[in-house]
């Protein structure tokens, strides 16, 4: 929320020598001045200004001011590396069917009872981005869960329409693609006012203040194994939400009877849903580690492989580089197409 800045300037006695100059005058002021005359101009003058508002309307096919065009949601940084990693030896194929909100949180509000869910709905519309830009496409096979009934009703009509018209000859449909592992996992905890706080100086009317606030989101992840039901691997990541506002205003008397007030103000929150994205992106990216790891899958660049995991044990795990460098592959048996 940001306050504009707002200015008043107040003149009582002054009023009747506005023919002799320029005054700045409020306009419930100008309204009940003497003579009639002015408060003649200033009902012209919000007249106009109505008009005026009035008019701004965008033809057909131009956008209104103020109007900004959608855009392509760009890639995090998290998100890059995620798309910047080498291809696997093979790719793997996986299902989602769910990556639900298990917070059970609404939104934060300290005056009424507010009823939006606190984070977003559409985890497994992130999760399944997320792992089909993995290595530019190329690590995940993503096959669809979340609206299977969808899918198996459009087969189902395909098959009737073919069975009406060709019978006999109706040529059947291939199967259904299936995954050897699912990708399980939720938010599981958004944590408001974690830490909040602020500072701010005024003198002689004259001063300002910022606020903070920090929140905490939590999205766990795992994968599962179709055959045997094994949870094969689990990463919890967390993601710093920050909410900043930073405000100032003036309050004095530039004479006996004139007040001056200015008041200022801007708040930057970090939007939630892009803390969810990036920390699912981060949870996708550690998954991927950690089956290198204990041997669920390889890159096809056994060099580069061992140093990105190198990497990401020193500085994510916090072990000592003589730790990360004994790794020790295990055999995981995948179901295959």
């Amino acid at each position: 929320m940001c306050d504009g800045p707002a200015a008043t300037l107040f003149q009582n006695e002054d009023l009747k020598a506005a023919a002799g100059g320029p005054v700045a005058v409020g306009i419930p002021d100008l309204m009940w001045a003497e003579p009639f005359s002015l408060r003649r101009a200033a009902g012209g003058a919000l007249l106009l200004a109505t008009l005026g508002l009035g008019g701004c309307v965008a033809a057909v096919g131009e956008r209104e001011p103020l109007n900004e065009p959608p855009t392509i949601t760009g890639t995090s940084p998290t998100g890059l590396n995620l798309e910047l990693l080498p291809p696997p030896s093979r790719e793997v194929d996986l299902a989602v069917y769910s990556f639900p909100d298990l917070t059970g949180q609404n939104k934060p509000s300290d005056n009424f009872a507010e009823f939006s869910r606190a984070v977003t709905q559409g985890g497994a519309a992130f999760l399944i981005d997320a792992l089909r830009r993995t290595g530019g496409g190329r690590w995940f096979r993503v096959v669809e869960r979340g609206s299977l009934a969808n899918v198996l009703q459009e087969r189902q009509l395909i098959r009737a329409t073919r069975t009406e018209f060709d019978q006999d000859k109706a040529k059947p449909l291939p199967p259904i693609r299936f995954a050897g592992l699912l990708v399980e996992g939720g938010i599981l905890a958004y944590d408001t006012n974690f830490v909040t706080g602020g500072i701010g100086a005024r003198y002689l009317g004259i001063g300002g203040d910022i606020k903070y606030r920090r929140d905490i989101v939590t999205v766990g992840m795992r994968i599962v194994s179709v055959q045997s039901g094994e949870v094969l691997s689990s990463v919890t990541t967390t993601k710093t939400i920050y909410s900043v506002g930073l405000s100032t205003s003036t309050f004095r008397y530039v004479a006996v009877n004139k007040l001056f007030a200015l008041d200022a103000g801007v708040t930057r929150n970090e939007p939630t849903q892009f803390a969810v994205r990036e920390s699912i992106e981060l949870a996708v990216y550690a998954i991927i580690m950690e089956g290198a790891k204990k041997g669920l899958w390889k890159f096809q660049d056994p060099v580069v492989g061992q140093r990105l995991l190198r990497d990401y044990l020193d500085r994510d795990k916090l072990v000592e580089p003589s730790q990360s460098a004994e790794i020790v592959p295990e055999a995981v048996v995948v179901a295959k197409n």
